[in-house]
């Protein structure tokens, strides 16, 4: 991502999941299957950075917090415009498999995607077609008074690298991807088996998709308004959206098996709202971090997170505790449902911290010295000297630049 042109970079991994979507239609066997789900994997665990990256380009800090949910929102409505397409396929009579057929016109969109992407995705706000050079500029400066770092680096820098390995909040940040998604096989695996257990055909449980997922989305355009409305206490905003799938994990133990409807609103509920945590936290995660390299290493080690959450998460659900699965319900509410809130309110209390000794100190400096800094440079006569520049250009970290707020 950092060596390669962006824009193409990004549309070659887009190209290359269509490509693996395609595949799974001449898979025979059970392992064949198994090589391209960890292909479609090791894909998306590239494309979420990538995004992250780009919104770091175009938007300042306070506008990242709730263009978040605002981007997720095509991937919260994606399971519904698949549950339609999948109820319709499923009524097909035709030699191909209805689950090729669906393979077939995804990766013929996501094909579609990948050019347009190719021909029209920036490298970055100066390479943007759309925008004119006024708007360039405009761009450009709003993001370097925000972020106060560099909007792109070709240079990996090894010490922002280590720097950001050793930032306790980068660790943290990741571990709350962790719980958080230990969780996560619900939404992706076991909920359409516990759809069918509680007695919905499997032809209406793509229906039962369909409608989680708008709930989701409602979800993500209520949590827009209200960090639009309220910008502060992010990880209250991320912490909040925990309670509904607390209240749903607790339905799903407590309710009684034959109440089917109640049943079914408790896992929906349970299932479809803790996403909007992870939004607000991974664009949190990008905003709390300065220097590129640095931005870069934290939101790939999120993804690590992510990515070992959701090894552990469908080892939780044993066969034999069927139908109640006790054990995993309760285990999901402490570990990713309390947890993660824990972890994330941990991370506040830390920046707070963080923030009270940086604003002390800024109190003593004049407004020119908070927004500069000095590079050495060979004047014409061939003396060293210091050069005062604005702070944006030096690339800086969160943690080497003294006047950096944390956006808490």
């Amino acid at each position: 991502m950092q060596r390669l042109p962006f824009g193409k970079f990004v549309g070659a991994v887009i190209f290359s999941w269509a490509i693996i979507v395609f595949l799974h239609c001449v898979a025979v066997r059970y392992a064949g299957l198994v090589v391209m789900r960890l292909a479609l994997g090791a894909a998306e665990a590239v494309i979420v950075p990538a995004m992250e990256i780009t919104i770091g380009m175009f938007f300042n800090r306070h506008e990242q917090s709730f263009l978040q949910p605002v981007l997720w929102i095509s991937c919260l409505a994606a399971p519904a415009v698949t549950g339609f397409i999948s109820y319709g396929l499923l009524w097909t009579s035709s030699a191909v498999l209805p689950w090729k057929l669906l393979h077939i016109v995804t990766g013929g969109i996501t094909l579609l995607l990948a050019i347009w992407v190719w021909i029209d995705y920036p490298n970055n706000p100066a390479d943007a077609r759309w925008l004119t050079l006024e708007e360039k500029v405009q761009v450009i400066r709003r993001v370097h008074e925000s972020h106060q770092s560099s909007i792109e680096q070709k240079h990996f820098k090894k010490e922002q690298f280590i720097e950001s390995i050793r930032d306790p909040v980068s660790w943290l940040f990741a571990l709350q991807s962790f719980t958080l998604m230990y969780s996560n096989n619900l939404n992706y695996g076991q909920k359409n088996l516990i759809t069918t257990s509680i007695g919905i055909t499997p032809l209406n449980s793509t229906l039962v998709t369909v409608a989680g997922s708008a709930l989701g989305v409602f979800c993500c355009v209520v949590a827009t308004i209200a960090l639009r409305r309220w910008p502060r206490n992010i990880a209250f905003h991320a912490s909040v959206w925990c309670l509904p799938s607390i209240a749903g994990g607790i339905g799903m133990v407590a309710i009684d098996w034959e109440r089917k409807i109640a049943l079914l609103a408790c896992l929906i509920l349970a299932s479809n709202t803790y996403g909007v945590t992870y939004i607000i936290a991974l664009g949190w995660t990008t905003s709390t971090a300065a220097g590129y390299t640095k931005k870069l290493t934290r939101n790939v080690m999120f993804m690590l997170g992510y990515c070992v959450g959701n090894l552990v998460s469908p080892q939780i659900w044993v066969p034999s505790a069927a139908p109640r699965y006790y054990g995993a319900w309760i285990s999901q509410i402490l570990i990713a449902w309390v947890g993660t809130p824990a972890i994330l309110l941990l991370i506040r209390l830390i920046l707070r911290r963080r923030n009270s000794e940086r604003e002390r100190a800024l109190a003593e400096l004049s407004a020119d010295d908070r927004e500069g800094g000095y590079v050495e440079e060979v004047n014409a006569e061939g003396e060293t000297v210091k050069v005062k520049v604005n702070i944006a250009v030096l690339d800086l970290t969160d943690l080497q630049n003294k006047s950096f707020i944390y956006p808490v």
